[in-house]
């Protein structure tokens, strides 16, 4: 199996074989959390207007939506994971748009299989994976608002990575190095209203969830998520 770790959008088209799109901070550890909490379906969206015109087309669905780590306006949640568990999301459809994760789906248009990734479901989809038996995995680190890359996203990379090959991976060590560089923004006191410090904690929790984030298609070719068991 080769293993590649790609940077950004340009590293989500250079992506190819089985391509698993990260975002730890906090796109992708959010929607686990939805599916733990009982969500049926999410949409990813990479533009915010598209985002909206289909909420409007669904008014039944939920939006979930941020720019520059802030909530948008209309939308029901901003991308925080302890938003969602403070809130009932069982067998409800969710938009999501946000500044990274949802851009890399979009952009991975040279894939085969597509899937969301995270720390908290890092196990999960390497199992996913191994039992695909791909050729080729791409695992691409969306970064800051896909502008640079983070600590976060490079280390579930190559955490990822040692999964699949069997190497060790040292998880205190790269929390620690979460918290001291880019996981400092969530124990800002004046940002803790759409930053919370608790985020950091549910974001880089290694292996929370038992399930992988596969992307599928519509018949009409809308991409959407859903939760497949594999542990």
């Amino acid at each position: 199996m080769e293993i590649t770790i790609h940077q950004l959008l340009e590293g989500a088209r250079e992506a190819r074989g089985v391509t698993v799109v990260i975002d730890v901070f906090r796109a992708y550890s959010v929607e686990s959390y939805a599916f733990a909490g009982g969500m049926e379906r999410i949409y990813p969206v990479g533009n915010l207007e598209e985002a909206y015109q289909l909420k409007r087309q669904h008014p039944d669905f939920l939006l979930c939506g941020e720019r520059e780590g802030r909530k948008q306006e209309g939308c029901d949640f901003g991308n925080s994971p302890l938003e969602i568990m403070k809130s009932d999301v069982q067998g409800r459809t969710m938009i999501h748009t946000t500044s990274a994760g949802t851009q890399g789906l979009e952009n991975a248009t040279g894939a085969d299989v597509l899937l969301a990734g995270a720390l908290v479901n890092a196990k999960a989809t390497a199992e996913y994976i191994r039992r695909l038996n791909p050729r080729h995995v791409s695992l691409v680190c969306m970064g800051l608002a896909c502008r640079r890359p983070t600590d976060e996203d490079t280390l579930c990379a190559q955490y990822l990575r040692a999964l699949l090959l069997g190497e060790d991976f040292d998880k205190e060590k790269a929390v620690e190095i979460m918290r001291k560089g880019d996981g400092q923004r969530f124990f800002i006191p004046e940002d803790q209203s759409f930053a919370p410090r608790e985020d950091f904690d549910l974001c880089t929790q290694f292996d929370r969830f038992p399930f992988a984030l596969p992307v599928r298609f519509t018949p009409e070719g809308r991409k959407y998520i859903e939760k497949a068991m594999v542990l």
